[in-house]
């Protein structure tokens, strides 16, 4: 008869691969053409993006984390008492942009922290879905922000009023962008200290909300000129800003609730286990994030007529291999199956009719 035997780990640590990848690493040498690309590209707010090995586990990495969305909530405050004493709808617009990224840290915080509970005998896969749920937190803040600047913006279109205070705007544009370029600094020198390309991801973002920030002087400039449409114009424009963030980060999460993963991560899954000695073709492949951290499960054919020790051996060999290849894979369920003999039964018929319903 066949063996079937699979090996299952927990572990509560993140796995550190040399072949670890981020999608927003960046480099001294990229050219014009890259910086401009990532400009004009709305960054994402999935939570998977904002935490890896170097950041979680490091105290300094937190901190920073914590202290320049301290400096954006104080940034969005200082600029939020001009807008109330000049009623420029582009400030308002960058004011919220500011006061969302600074308010998302709160759910990510909560999310973390309950991350890092250990499974129970109730929610027995841990609590990393909490992420998540922060995650539609986070889509629901830009969301709000997003309607609010955009209302604002074509009121004052359609009932053009001028600005006043017009150099108090154009202060409060400044210190919007020294603060992202402060905060977008900080990130990324702790960032390439501590080896969280995350971090240095986010400290890009913050800079590109800078320029956010800058074009809120073109409104400024306009209002000072005299045009008073200068003003719900640029708000119009942040407030576009701000959906394609608001497109980009829904499309994340609904990925996410689905339980959606790159291909690319099947693929390089699928190529580490056909190289596994013993393994003899791979079956069903499954992977699902929880959290920030990926699980797998996979079928894998081996000899049939191996032991059940030799089985396992070949499973624990092929765990080994998708946690080397897969970035942020964490923990792995490898079933084996025996490949079947001329004339042998599927050893998976007694299970058909449960598949079927």
């Amino acid at each position: 008869m066949g063996v079937s035997t699979s090996t299952r780990t927990h572990r509560k640590g993140t796995h550190v691969s040399d072949r670890h990848e981020h999608p927003h690493h960046h480099h001294h040498s990229t050219g014009l053409r890259h910086r401009l690309s990532h400009l004009l590209t709305p960054h994402s707010h999935e939570t998977a993006d904002k935490v890896d090995p170097a950041l979680e586990s490091s105290a300094r990495g937190m901190r920073a984390l914590w202290v320049s969305l301290a400096v954006l909530g104080v940034t969005a405050l200082a600029q939020a008492v001009v807008v109330a004493a000049s009623g420029s709808v582009a400030l308002l617009g960058d004011t919220v942009h500011n006061a969302a990224d600074a308010l998302t840290a709160v759910p990510l915080g909560i999310a973390f922290v309950l991350g890092r509970r250990a499974a129970t005998r109730r929610f027995t896969y841990g609590y990393g879905r909490a992420e998540d749920l922060a995650g539609l937190v986070i889509v629901l803040t830009i969301a709000a922000s997003a309607a609010f600047a955009g209302w604002t913006a074509i009121d004052r279109l359609l009932d053009p009023r001028p600005v006043q205070h017009v150099p108090a705007v154009a202060v409060a544009a400044l210190v919007g962008f020294a603060g992202n370029e402060w905060v977008a600094r900080y990130r990324i020198r702790v960032g390439r200290a501590i080896g969280s390309a995350a971090l240095v991801a986010d400290g890009l973002h913050a800079r590109t909300d800078g320029f956010t920030s800058l074009a809120v002087l073109l409104g400024a400039g306009g209002s000072a000129l005299g045009w008073q449409l200068a003003d719900p114009i640029v708000g119009l424009a942040i407030t576009a800003a701000i959906a394609l963030v608001l497109r980009d980060a829904a499309r994340e999460v609904f990925r996410r609730v689905m339980d959606a993963v790159d291909p690319a991560l099947v693929d390089r899954a699928e190529r580490a286990l056909t190289e596994v000695p013993g393994v003899r073709g791979v079956g069903e492949l499954r992977l699902r994030w929880i959290g920030h951290r990926l699980r797998a499960e996979v079928a894998v054919v081996v000899d049939g007529d191996v032991t059940v020790r030799q089985a396992h051996r070949i499973a624990v060999d092929a765990e080994h291999a998708l946690l080397h290849a897969v970035p942020r894979l964490t923990a792995a369920l490898v079933h084996a199956d025996p490949e079947p003999a001329p004339g042998e039964a599927d050893p998976h018929l007694p299970l058909a009719h449960h598949a079927a319903a």
